[in-house]
This record gives C-alpha cells, structure tokens and sequence, in this order.
C-alpha cells in the first residue's frame, strides 16, 4: 500500500488571489476563511483575494494568510475521506501540518502564528538582517562560506544545490560575493524583511515559547516529520520544543523529505498556495510522486491520481 504525506508551504509563497476558488466552491474552506477573520478581527479573505501585495508581504500577515489558505486546501482534500500517514510543512507550513494532524486547533493556530509573524518581525531592526539564496554550491562549501564572515548562517537546506543563508545585512552582502566568486551558479538576496532561521531570531523563540504554553496541544493523529532534525513527532509534549527551537534553526527540508521517504512514504500532495515543496520534492526524491494542490483544479487533478494508487 502506498503511503502518503501531506505538505504544506511557508512563507513566501503568499500571492494575491490565493484561495479564492475554494472559498467560493467549497463550503468547509468558506468556514476557515470566515475563522480565521474572527479570530484576528480582520477580513483575511479580502487580504488573500485583493492584496494589496504590499500589506499581504508583510511577515505578520503572510502567515496566517498563508496558514488559513493551507487549510482552505486541506477543508477540500477532507471532503473526499482519503487517509494520509505522515505530515510535514516548511517553516511556517509545520503549524499548518500540525492542524492537519489535529495537534493544534485552527483558531489557536492562526492566533500563534499571527504573534509568531509579529515577533520575527520585531526581533531584528529593520535593514539589519537580510537573506540570500545560493544556487548551485553544496552545502558542505556554503557552511564553510559563512565560517569565513561575520554573523550569517545557513537557514534553509531546500535541497541539492540549494542553501539560503541569513544574518547580518552586511555579512549576507559579503557571503554573496565570495559564493559568486567559488563558483555559485547564483547567489542573490531574497525579498524578505528579516533573517529568519538564524541565531539572530532568538529573541522571537524566547517570546513564542509564551504564546505556545498558553495552549493546548494534542498528539498529532499522525506523525509529523519535524525541520529542525527530520525527526519523527508523535507526541504534544514534543511539539512546543520543537517549533520554539525552529524559528532560530536552519530549515532541513531536503532531510524531511528524505525521512519521509525512508518511512515508506512513496506519494506527496502539497496543499497551499504555490508549487515551491513538489518541485523540491521531485529533485531532493524523483522516484516518488508529488502532485499539489494550490487551486481546486489542481487538487481536483491531485486527487484523481491519490484515489487511483490508494
């Protein structure tokens, strides 16, 4: 029997228009979308449907934006009853996971993650961090790469030939230069506010650990494959340590992957906006199949071929 792992995207694959057709044809995601408003207090389906993409970029909002859509998707992926045996989410996308596993509630969710948005933001001084992708180097000569400057760090393992970096703005620029220079089939910053995954988000952990002990956390009813340490998480008690220690920890997503697949897990569904995880799941593991599902068409497509090897 094929096993299944669903996942779930993290930010940065915010668009404006996200969502919209399955808060218009499905009724169970109309219901998240209308969740998710109460318990901010703003209508997060205008944000997602109308932007403006400046106000939806903001670290505080993609979230729970992002969050809410993730699990607009996965309202329409419960409606065909199709059991799934792992789960795992790309930074932020491990509350969606979480969700998803009935470990978390959605309207405790969305409120962490709204706070967990607030704090990174707020962790580093505006212009002081910065983050970078580097293309086409190994891991190994990108660590080594950052031992040689000031405070930058490895942040995200997105898989083979694919390292982001994060730290101090300076530093960043500086790491840019010398992987251009060894080599690096790109090196260029990315369009984030603050650097996330790095020593320098600590400050923001410290504060989450708060928010997350206020609230209560279940076994996951399946087992979450966890971006600190690809490590397998079955227990509540396990998950408070674990998202605490993330926001400050690199993003080992080419490692999830391949535990999954070392679990038995042979297909992968992303649900949530954007296609950025199934691509890196067919380069990091091509003899699984990873379909996805950012619009219902997608799903729809997603779920002909999930019923056919079920």
């Amino acid at each position: 029997m094929n096993k299944i792992a669903l996942v779930f995207p993290g930010q940065g694959s915010q668009q404006v228009g996200m969502g919209r057709d399955f808060w218009e044809q499905v009724p169970e995601a109309r219901s998240v979308f209308e969740e998710a408003s109460g318990s901010l207090g703003m209508d997060l389906a205008h944000l997602c449907f109308e932007g403006p993409e400046d106000a939806l970029t903001l670290t505080a909002n993609a979230q729970p934006a992002i969050l809410t859509v993730s699990m607009a998707a996965f309202a329409a992926f419960q409606r065909e009853g199709l059991r799934f045996d792992y789960v795992a989410g790309h930074s932020l996308g491990e509350y969606s996971a979480l969700v998803a596993a009935g470990s978390l509630r959605f309207d405790d969710a969305i409120r962490a993650v709204r706070k967990r948005g607030e704090f990174m933001q707020e962790a580093v001084e505006p212009g002081a961090g910065a983050m970078a992708a580097v293309l086409g180097l190994d891991q190994e000569s990108v660590v080594a790469l950052c031992g040689e400057v000031g405070v930058v760090e490895v942040a995200n393992l997105n898989g083979p030939g694919q390292v982001v970096i994060a730290g101090e703005t300076e530093a960043v620029e500086e790491a840019i230069r010398m992987a251009r220079e060894r080599g690096a089939r790109r090196a260029v910053r990315l369009q984030v506010s603050a650097p996330f995954h790095s020593s320098l988000m600590r400050p923001a952990g410290e504060r989450l650990e708060g928010v997350l002990r206020s609230i209560p956390i279940a076994d996951p009813s399946v087992p979450l494959v966890n971006n600190v340490d690809a490590e397998l998480l079955t227990r509540g008690q396990q998950v408070i340590r674990s998202l605490v220690r993330q926001v400050s920890s690199p993003v080992r997503w080419e490692d999830v992957i391949r535990r999954l697949v070392k679990e038995g897990v042979t297909l992968f569904l992303e649900l949530g906006p954007g296609r950025v995880l199934s691509g890196l799941i067919k380069r990091i593991a091509k003899e699984v199949i990873a379909l996805n599902g950012e619009d219902l068409a997608s799903l729809r497509v997603a779920l002909d071929q999930v019923k056919a090897l079920a």
